[in-house]
């Protein structure tokens, strides 16, 4: 068995196998290999992990001592009786262990935490799965994943997710729905800093804010400027950042509360036509408007590297498993190949890296190598 294989095998072995014994005719850990694999290969439902072990037979009998091919129905009884939470710490350790072997160059850095819906998890649009995704912008990588029912119950669920995670000298950032000072006070329990946005959530917090940074910003150049022209358009983006929070009266209750933020970004069109936009931040950075800047635009890096990617390249919005934990841990899933995919030097999209993965074994165990 190569080393490559005995690695994954461990990530997966903490999970509990609930099936009764007399159905045990393939272990889980191999079930589980197999689907990774199948993904990373392209597949993306129950029937065609089945293919991907038919025609990898042999290859799975010398590595794993197969004997016979999981029908898709087992792997599909599998992804619906394994625990979502045990899956989801499978997610996070592997994470961890890409962005340590990663180094520097992953570590830090924003970490934003974003809700996404799966939207073939639903029927009508009722009862569709929601999660929570943490994402590191630095590493450009998935660091766990907790269900959420619902978008109103990221609230809650925001802080339960970052106790799971290391995020010692990392920034924390969310939207505005969930700039709440539990977030505040766990980023500075764990060790990190935090970049929260106001906007409606907050509305008397807000107007305060508000008039104290328009003044601030009528009396002085904004501290970090930059101008980028991009597919078609010129954008600017201008930041005044102040520490006086002597005045705010809620300023306790922000734990670390170091800085107020206001970030104008303008963008000017061929036609002549010009639009701006200014948020409003609470922070703990100190004042510093060039990394407040940037964390504010890595934020939404959660946009299209992590949830764009799952839904046009894996289709996660399109998959119909609804049944008990199947949705849940087929986005864990999801999330585990999105990763892997990501730490590959080789050059191309996500999809090519899929399509070389299928045509390729050396590469597929190439890929499983990144641990």
């Amino acid at each position: 068995m190569q080393e490559t294989t005995v690695l994954i095998l461990d990530s997966l072995r903490p999970i509990d196998d609930t099936r009764v014994d007399r159905t045990k005719r393939h272990s889980l850990e191999l079930i589980l290999f197999v689907a990774v694999c199948a993904y990373l290969c392209g597949c993306e439902g129950f029937n065609e992990m089945e293919l991907f072990a038919e025609e990898n037979q042999e290859w799975l009998k010398a590595e794993l001592g197969m004997s016979g091919v999981p029908s898709h129905d087992t792997f599909n009884r599998v992804f619906q009786a394994i625990d979502p939470a045990q899956f989801g710490g499978c997610l996070i350790a592997l994470a961890a262990r890409l962005r340590e072997r990663a180094g520097a160059a992953a570590a830090g850095g924003v970490v934003a935490f974003d809700g996404k819906a799966h939207r073939g998890t639903g029927k009508g649009g009722a009862g569709m799965l929601h999660t929570l995704n943490a994402w590191s912008a630095a590493g450009r990588l998935v660091l766990g994943q907790l269900e959420v029912d619902g978008k109103s119950n990221e609230i809650t669920a925001i802080p339960q997710l970052m106790d799971l995670l290391d995020l010692k000298g990392c920034v924390v950032t969310a939207d505005a729905l969930n700039t709440q000072k539990a977030v505040a006070a766990k980023a500075v329990e764990k060790g990190a800093d935090w970049l929260l946005p106001l906007k409606g959530n907050h509305p008397l917090v807000e107007a305060e804010v508000c008039a104290f940074m328009e003044t601030v910003a009528a009396r002085a150049v904004p501290g970090f400027e930059s101008v980028e022209k991009d597919h078609g358009r010129i954008e600017t983006r201008r930041c005044w950042q102040s520490a006086d929070t002597a005045w705010f009266a809620d300023a306790p209750l922000w734990a670390g509360l170091s800085s107020f933020a206001l970030i104008e970004r303008t963008r000017e069109f061929p036609n002549g036509h010009r639009e701006s936009i200014r948020q409003l931040y609470l922070s703990s950075l100190p004042v510093g408007e060039r990394r407040t800047a940037q964390a504010a635009r890595d934020h939404w890096g959660v946009e299209n590297p992590c949830h764009w990617c799952l839904d046009v390249v894996f289709n996660e919005d399109r998959s119909r498993a609804r049944e008990r934990n199947a949705a849940k841990n087929l986005g864990v899933l999801r999330k585990i190949c999105l990763n892997i995919l990501r730490s590959s030097k080789a050059k191309g999209s996500l999809r090519s890296k899929r399509m070389r993965a299928a045509l390729r074994r050396s590469y597929l165990v190439e890929l499983l190598s990144s641990f």
